[in-house]
């Protein structure tokens, strides 16, 4: 019987897909009943995508605005749950449109199921980008 991979290997392997822009692939780790949440998003950006499908439709243009080139510093917690970590992570690359630097410090709250992403908090800061990036991007995000 084959075993799933611990969710800290899942989400190394995510962010090798998100580097290689194969959204597609990212969104093949997920639960079709998957839970996507933005706590600290700002008004007329989406806080809560429920299922594959809803987290397909937001996340399948970013490589069109975000041009990541690394997650450099990476720090992933266990904790008392075996299914659920927590994810310290500073993403790098450029904005697509203007070419701005891309910096972003996350953290997130990740739960895996089956080998399979079933609940995602991702307290990410939309004001750390650059306010003509933050325009361009927040039209992708609705």
């Amino acid at each position: 019987m084959p075993t799933s991979p611990p969710p800290a290997d899942l989400f190394r392997r995510s962010l090798r897909l998100l580097l290689d822009k194969d959204i597609a692939g990212w969104v093949r780790l997920w639960d079709d009943e998957g839970v996507l949440e933005f706590p600290f998003a700002p008004a007329g950006w989406p806080k809560r995508l429920e299922g594959k499908a809803a987290v397909h439709a937001y996340m399948r243009d970013y490589p069109d605005h975000i041009d990541l080139h690394d997650f450099p510093d990476l720090t992933i917690h266990r904790t008392g749950d075996p299914a659920t970590i927590v994810v310290e992570m500073r993403g790098v690359g450029r904005l697509v449109k203007s070419g701005d630097l891309f910096d972003m410090t996350y953290i997130a709250v990740v739960t895996v199921t089956d080998g399979r992403f079933t609940h995602y908090r991702d307290y990410w800061n939309p004001l750390a980008l650059p306010q003509d990036g933050a325009a361009d991007f927040a039209g992708s995000a609705r």
